[in-house]
């Protein structure tokens, strides 16, 4: 090669490098240098011109990477489960003809999340949420389809992923549990190769946002259920990841925990425009936090939209209270009466059905009525409702 190549060459790696810092994946780091000294070689163009062609394929990937922070596409996983019994002849049938169960926990799964984005994902109980989180986090390979988290692929670039990824599954600790929780962080520094001033920088933010500060001494073991979270996620954000998945991270946490927690993932959300991908049974949480929803189901994206949209897919339930004279109960037609005491009866009502303006003028047509308060239905009643009929559709198709 000659010497304006191999200069060519160098400098399209040092762009490459350049790129991948800024989140290129190291597909286009190849194809860069690749393309820059082959186009030398050729005499196509001269070094400079290899220099800006490199510096644009880069710069190309990494306009890619800053679109999406996760991409699945098209992704299946199936798990092979045995089937045993251990009682009587069938105890030896097992032996001479195990029976498996196929069991597809994600089928023909596709989304995307951009950046800074911050989803909730939600779905019964083995609908596949903690797969797909398994699947981001390169714990599981797909079965089918391709998953790409940052610009890279947590099956073939893991280090590279985990080193800007945040994980915390709620029913589990990254605590060294017999040491304090000061030492689990000085571990994860060092494990982790953290940069000083990177670790003090994070340590005295996630001290002060979790108030964490009279835990650090605590042995892991000691702490409760709401302190342990606290603490493990404030070690999760030691590195600085720029995506962080979250598996129920409010489990079984009281208010305060609850509220502490919530709040700080929003102003890190806000703040610092880490992209967060979160589960959780807890839909008013759910809702709370993110504007976004993603519903999963048997295994399919049964939806992907806002939470109004959600509410309009089981009908757009709507509470009216209404407070009225000693003695007097208001007629509302076209809304069942869900509750009524000391004055005070709460309807619901379905208002696609039943326009707002129609049961307004209903009310103001009666002498009792004192006072009318309009609310959404919660959130939680019209999961349960999507969860309700998502069952009842498994069971007429199986």
């Amino acid at each position: 090669m000659s010497k304006k190549a191999s200069t060519a060459t160098t400098r399209a790696g040092t762009v490459v490098e350049v790129g991948a810092a800024v989140g290129a994946g190291a597909a286009v780091e190849v194809g860069a240098a690749v393309e820059a000294d082959a186009a030398v070689k050729a005499g196509a163009v001269d070094a400079a011109g290899a220099v800006d062609a490199a510096g644009a394929a880069v710069e190309a990937g990494a306009a890619f990477g800053a679109t999406n922070a996760v991409r699945v596409d098209s992704v299946t996983k199936i798990f092979e489960q045995w089937q045993r019994e251990n009682a009587g002849r069938a105890l030896f049938k097992n032996l001479l003809n195990p029976q498996k169960k196929i069991v597809t926990a994600l089928d023909n799964v596709s989304f995307s999340i951009e950046r800074g984005e911050f989803v909730a994902y939600a779905g019964p109980n083995g609908a596949g949420k903690s797969t797909t989180m398994k699947l981001l986090a390169g714990m599981l390979q797909p079965t089918g389809g391709s998953v790409s988290v940052l610009g890279m692929s947590p099956e073939r670039d893991r280090i590279k992923v985990m080193g800007r990824l945040g994980v915390l599954f709620g029913n589990r600790t990254e605590l060294w549990w017999d040491h304090p929780v000061s030492q689990s962080f000085e571990w994860k520094k060092v494990v982790w190769d953290i940069p000083n001033d990177v670790y003090r920088r994070n340590l005295e933010m996630v001290v002060e946002l979790l108030d964490i500060g009279e835990l650090m001494k605590t042995f892991a073991r000691e702490l409760s259920l709401g302190q342990r979270m606290r603490a493990d996620l404030a070690m999760m954000l030691l590195h600085s990841p720029t995506l962080i998945l979250l598996d129920e991270p409010t489990l079984g946490l009281d208010v305060v925990a609850k509220r502490q927690m919530i709040d700080f993932l929003k102003k890190i959300n806000r703040d610092n425009g880490v992209t967060i991908f979160v589960t959780s049974h807890d839909m008013d949480d759910l809702e709370e936090m993110a504007e976004r929803i993603l519903m999963i189901s048997n295994g399919k994206i049964a939806y992907d939209g806002d939470f109004d949209g959600l509410r309009n897919i089981a009908g757009n339930l709507t509470r009216f209270v209404v407070t009225a004279d000693s003695g007097f109960r208001p007629e509302l037609e076209g809304a069942a009466l869900i509750g009524s005491g000391n004055g005070v009866f709460e309807y619901e009502v379905d208002v696609t059905k039943n326009p707002i303006k129609h049961l307004l003028r209903q009310l103001s047509d009666s002498d009792g009525v004192k006072d009318v308060e309009i609310k959404k239905a919660p959130i939680e009643q019209v999961i349960a409702s999507l969860y309700t009929s998502w069952k009842g559709v498994r069971t007429d198709n199986s």
